[in-house]
């Protein structure tokens, strides 16, 4: 499985689990997710998925200053709806990462590790996201703009073109790369697109 190189390269999150601790699937409970993970569970690789997992792994280091942050203990709250824009898209990578889902996540085990009703969304919060500790009620808010890393000027075109199914095979190499190449740029200069209050 081939991918462009900075999907290894680029900071992982880890975290405490205290359910996969308990059940033995990883050792101390610590589990590690990188952009490569989110890239799997979304299927591909764009500026959406660089946000959420930017707003993710800031968000988190703010609210987890001097510990591991603890999956399944985390809330998530969304501005948008479920359904608007890139929001769905977003909540599944806060959802692989944090455990934090809507309705329909697990139940738990004898009331303990629920997963479940972790997520909400319409929310009335100043920025996009906002990430609440369980046990602590403390909380960040975490806004995502890419809008100051530039888009090469021939994206345009061959976006046009790519609509229309009207791309060579070379133009569609051409394109890949420079797709690829934005979403490494951001990612790397994350401080530049990640807000948090």
């Amino acid at each position: 499985m081939k991918y462009p190189t900075f999907f290894d390269t680029t900071e992982t999150i880890t975290l405490y689990d205290p359910l996969s601790n308990v059940l033995g699937a990883f050792e101390n409970g610590e589990i590690t997710f990188s952009y490569l993970d989110v890239v799997k569970s979304a299927g591909h690789s764009c500026p959406t998925m660089a946000g959420a997992y930017l707003m993710i792994r800031e968000g988190l280091k703010a609210l987890y200053p001097h510990s591991l942050p603890e999956r399944g203990a985390i809330k998530v709250f969304f501005k948008e709806t479920q359904t608007e824009g890139t929001t769905g898209v977003i909540a599944n990578a806060f959802s692989l990462i944090t455990g934090a889902t809507d309705t329909w996540g697990f139940k738990g085990l004898s009331g303990k590790y629920v997963r479940k009703n972790l997520m909400d969304f319409s929310a009335d919060i100043p920025l996009h996201v906002r990430i609440q500790r369980v046990d602590t009620g403390v909380f960040v808010d975490v806004a995502y703009n890419p809008n100051s890393i530039e888009i090469d000027p021939k994206m345009q075109p061959l976006m046009q073109k790519l609509f229309t199914e009207m791309l060579s095979e070379e133009e569609k190499e051409i394109f890949r790369a420079l797709w690829q190449a934005r979403v490494g740029k951001i990612l790397e200069n994350f401080d530049k697109v990640i807000t948090i209050k």
